[in-house]
């Protein structure tokens, strides 16, 4: 059984501004683990990388948090689905970000006729040392056994392996290790297609040392198919409905095919012996038998054309052929072993993958690129040495990483999209690709007329106004001479006041009372509407505007939010206990996690309230009704369901806070205006809500999916982006 992965953030408090180098820190570790010395982030913690499906990316462009909290309820499935929520530092240039701060070595408008017989391709032997093939297999010529993985190396690249957890129930080949250079070498391929279960084998090939195919066989799959691929497996549902052959049926003929001594061949051979369920000591796999550099590998279809000089998986065919394939790990492994690893070195294959890529590029046209894979002007100039870019470095997957949507394309045909594609023909082709791709970049639009400053400046202030509104309560009647320092005590006990005023416009006197969270002004409302305060019984109410017609709603959905489930809101405190006496005061309560508690963020002063959360959503339930009434240092607490996540706190404090230097006024003629496209706004966002709910639906299991609205940084000013993530569970839900 696959282990569950899933992911821990401690987000909860004011400290949830994330940067842009800090999400790139996630997607490179989460993509490609302890490769290319990729740490866990520092600000969360992946658990089973190694058993991560893939890595799915969705940005939202022409939004911002801004957007999520204006159409809140239009966001259905994403504020239902994803545990972890953070406000993102907004960046000058979003897309580019992604890929990290590193450059690639540049590569140069080669001359045309670049071969691999071309004195250019031709290393000198005091470059050879620095060849990734040299520095790993030295220069002298050597035995096979020397090329098989070692069980460490294995392990490293997820082949599987006998006593393993990840492998049970996987069959042996029962071949042992005592191998020699004259063992018999087999090529090994399959093909597979997507089904409920995940990767299933759909078509088996095997080939002998001369080449010969000795297996070549389909597979009926276990479990239902979901994605056929056959724009790569070349598997139709026609061709695998009179097949009677099943896995356990490849399994035993396998198992009698091969010798004791049997060395498997292929490229990125893990995967197929993972979905062949199937253990083997001595393998080759050509994808690293042909180093890179930081641990990058070479495309089966590249090295046989550069190597062999064969054209395979060629366009014009429906899928790969895994014969074909299988021979050509095979002829390539040969290749090595019969000529060396300095032959092989001298071939220069990272200049001829270049060559190959500037070809593919139509002369005197501008391409645009992610960052760190452009092109220099100069033909002659040698490329500088760097530090490769993520996109690069994903290449480690032994894939190329999927890029769909409207920001442009890059050289090396990872971004497939063009200014037209709407957003529906990129969920249509996400649908069909992702499941391909062990990382993939999904960009969808609003479209470049909802950059607009007026209109950015007319949902800041609605969103701003609807907040305030939210945060303010009005209580009364009072006696004439009432005291207001009663009053202010009163409601202090529900979280901390921003302001309190007297509204003098009434018959009798009324207060206005606008807290710094939304808890807080919920919290007065059903504990204090009806209650006698300062001699008097007041009623306890918001503001009644039209924007807050659908307030209750509004507070119920916050109730729901699936990042506010375990975690309650306690009010009441003296300000004088310290974090510390809170944990020994709260130690007792059960499951107990993490206790947020707030600061005034210009002060640096801790309030009068507190956040807890709690590993399970049923003792936060509990802790509700054991805190409720509970008295500490003489101070009675009050709590609820907690209704704002911490970057949500922080936002409101900052907008609460900022100098505005326009007034209301200015806005409303504006507003008014701006109806019909918030309308058409509204529309667009409840569609792009589905659109990621369908493509989220379509996903593996133990997959990661981050959800990006990525801000705005521009002359009429910025706004945070947010991030959404989490893991994909058995429940189509993300795992914490």
């Amino acid at each position: 059984q696959v282990k569950s992965c899933h992911l821990s953030a401690a987000l909860l408090g004011e400290d949830s501004e994330i940067s842009q180098e800090q999400l790139y820190e996630l997607l490179k570790y989460a993509a490609l683990g302890k490769c290319h010395n990729a740490a866990q982030p520092s600000w969360c913690r992946v658990y089973h990388q190694s058993h991560l499906a893939g890595v799915v990316v969705v940005v939202l462009h022409e939004m911002s948090q801004l957007h999520f909290y204006r159409f809140y309820l239009q966001f259905k499935h994403l504020r239902k689905v994803f545990r972890h929520r953070f406000t993102l530092a907004p960046s000058a240039n979003f897309p580019l970000s992604l890929y990290g701060e590193g450059t690639n070595p540049k590569p140069q408008n080669t001359p045309q006729g670049l071969t691999s017989t071309s004195s250019e391709c031709i290393t000198k032997s005091s470059d050879l040392q620095c060849d990734p093939i040299i520095q790993r297999y030295g220069e002298k010529k050597q035995g096979l056994t020397s090329y098989t993985l070692t069980l460490e190396e294995q392990k490293k690249n997820d082949y599987p392996i006998e006593g393993s957890p990840g492998c049970k129930g996987y069959i042996s080949t029962e071949c042992d290790q005592q191998r020699t250079d004259s063992s018999p070498l087999f090529g090994l391929d399959c093909e597979m297609c997507l089904t409920a279960k995940g990767n299933e084998v759909t078509r088996v090939s095997l080939v002998d040392a001369r080449g010969q195919c000795l297996l070549n066989e389909l597979v009926k799959p276990e479990s239902t198919v979901v994605n056929y691929r056959t724009r790569f497996s070349g598997i139709t549902r026609k061709m695998l409905l009179p097949v009677k052959t099943r896995l356990s049926d490849i399994q035993t003929r396998l198992k009698k095919m091969l010798p004791h001594d049997a060395v498997l061949v292929g490229h990125s051979l893990n995967s197929d012996l993972q979905a062949l369920e199937m253990i083997h000591p001595s393998v080759i796999d050509t994808s690293l038998l042909f180093a890179r550099s930081e641990g990058r590998r070479f495309k089966l279809k590249f090295l046989a054309k550069a190597v062999l000089g064969k054209e395979i998986q060629c366009e014009q065919k429906l899928g790969h052929d895994p014969t074909e394939d299988a021979r050509a790990a095979l002829e390539l492994a040969q290749f090595f072993i019969e000529q060396g690893p300095t032959k092989v070195a001298e071939l220069n294959l990272e200049m001829l993958l270049t060559a190959e890529k500037l070809a593919e590029v139509p002369q005197n046209k501008a391409v645009l690129q992610p960052q760190g894979c452009g092109f220099q002007e100069q033909l002659n100039e040698p490329p500088p040495l760097s530090k490769p870019c993520f996109l690069d470095c994903l290449q480690v997957t032994g894939q190329k990483p999927l890029l769909l949507g409207r920001q442009g394309s890059d050289s090396s045909g990872l971004c497939q999209n063009n200014l037209s594609t709407s957003n529906k023909q990129i969920l249509q082709r996400a649908l069909e690709d992702v499941p391909l791709s062990k990382f993939s970049i999904i960009q969808f639009s609003l479209g470049p007329e909802y950059l607009a400053s007026h209109l950015y400046a007319g949902l800041h202030e609605k969103v701003s106004s609807k907040l305030t509104d939210m945060l303010t309560i009005y209580a009364g009647p009072f006696e004439e001479n009432f005291c207001m320092k009663s009053v202010k005590k009163e409601f202090e006990r529900c979280g901390p006041i921003q302001s309190l005023t007297v509204v003098t416009e009434t018959f009798q006197p009324y207060v206005c009372i606008q807290y710094e969270v939304l808890e807080a002004a919920q919290l007065a409302v059903e504990c204090l509407n009806g209650a006698e305060v300062a001699g008097s019984c007041i009623k306890v109410q918001r503001p009644v505007t039209a924007a807050m017609l659908d307030c209750n709603v509004l507070i119920k959905e916050l109730e729901l939010d699936v990042e506010n489930q375990g975690v309650i809101y306690v009010a009441g405190l003296k300000k004088s206990l310290t974090e510390t006496d809170l944990q020994e005061e709260f130690s007792q309560l059960k499951d107990l996690e993490t206790l947020f508690l707030p600061k005034d963020l210009q002060s640096g002063k801790h309030r009068n309230c507190c956040f807890l959360k709690f590993q399970k959503t049923q003792s936060a339930v509990d802790a509700l009704e054991a805190i409720n009434g509970w008295t500490m240092k003489g101070s009675e607490l009050r709590s609820r369901n907690a209704l704002a996540p911490g970057h949500l706190w922080r936002w409101i404090w900052q907008m609460n806070h900022s100098s505005g230097k326009q007034g209301k006024h200015i806005f409303y003629e504006k507003m008014e205006q701006l109806s019909d496209t918030e309308q058409n706004l509204r529309k667009k966002v409840k569609k792009l809500d589905q659109h990621v709910k369908k493509l989220y639906r379509s996903l593996q299991n133990n997959t990661l999916c981050v959800v990006l609205f990525p801000g705005v940084n521009s002359t009429h000013g910025s706004q945070p982006g947010l991030g959404l993530m989490g893991i994909k569970d058995d429940e189509g839900r993300s795992a914490c």
